[in-house]
């Protein structure tokens, strides 16, 4: 056992994911999830969590070792307050949100101060669908598992959690908040804003009729991302603003250098922006593929 106590707060997709790993790798004598609702203590049992849900914040992270923020951004310094009576004196607290500068700067002081510690964590794994019936306790197997310590971590608790999510099949890398944040503006938030703007705009009701019968599996495989939580996006754009608004922007330049190829009908810049984009995505694909050198 890693942890005597893990409490969850919050338990949607991913900490209901995180509940179901930590009970089938034995990573907790006891593990407890906070939800705001009673009816979500059936949708826990529904997807084999049982005895596991309170809407008692308090009595969630009482005596917990390890603590975890699985809600919206925006809803975890509200919550951080609230428990901070049942803060265990070197608890660490950490979260799974998609951005991590502005999550550090709301909460590393607060936890801290009372007494713990605070990393934040983000597993790049996910899915468009939502809620705790959505879980998967294989949901963080082979996902890479970004830990972000600041210069006032703890180095035991940074430890602590590098091998809490390796123990959950996690491929674990370390960096700073502000480098993970203009990473993920890449490589996770701009792919989500453009297939919600896909979806926006193909599937506009202003178009002909026939146009959504006509959209086939290249169209559902590029937008599936845009089903996921409309609040936890919205969450996400506005943490990550300077980020996102900065990748949008070059984003925006390559789409109008593309568009004045095509209307200037050169072909060899219109073909090498194809080629461009298989050979990069074939040879991350095949290095994604590879056996990791850990």
């Amino acid at each position: 056992m890693l942890f005597r106590k893990i409490a969850l707060v919050g338990v949607g997709l991913l900490g209901g994911s995180l509940a179901l790993a930590i009970r089938e790798g034995k990573l907790a004598s006891g593990v407890q999830g906070y939800v705001r609702r009673e009816a979500s203590f059936v949708e826990c049992e529904q997807a084999g969590l049982k005895n596991f849900a309170t809407c008692d914040l308090i009595a969630a992270v009482r005596d917990a070792d390890l603590i975890i923020l699985c809600t919206p951004l925006a809803q975890m310094r509200e919550l951080v307050v609230r428990m901070l009576p049942a803060l265990r004196k070197g608890a660490i607290v950490s979260d799974v949100g998609s951005v991590k500068g502005s999550v550090i700067a709301e909460l590393e002081s607060v936890i801290v101060s009372a007494g713990a510690h605070f990393i934040g964590t983000h597993p790049m794994a996910g899915g468009e669908k939502m809620g705790v019936t959505a879980a998967c306790a294989a949901l963080f197997r082979n996902a890479a598992c970004v830990i972000t310590p600041t210069p006032i971590s703890n180095a035991d608790a940074v430890s602590t959690l590098q091998e809490f999510w390796r123990a959950l099949g996690s491929r674990v890398l370390t960096m700073s908040p502000e480098l993970h944040d203009e990473l993920v503006a890449r490589c996770s938030h701009l792919p989500h804003v453009v297939a919600a703007e896909l979806a926006n705009y193909v599937l506009d009701p202003s178009h002909p009729k026939e146009q959504p019968l006509l959209c086939a599996n290249g169209f559902r495989d590029t937008t599936r991302i845009a089903s996921g939580s409309p609040e936890m996006w919205r969450d996400i754009a506005l943490a990550n603003a300077a980020q996102l608004s900065a990748v949008l922007g070059v984003f925006v330049e390559d789409l109008q250098k593309l568009r004045r190829a095509i209307e200037g009908g050169d072909a060899d810049a219109v073909e090498k922006f194809f080629v461009n984009a298989k050979q990069r995505r074939d040879a991350w694909n095949a290095q994604l593929s590879s056996p990791s050198p850990e």
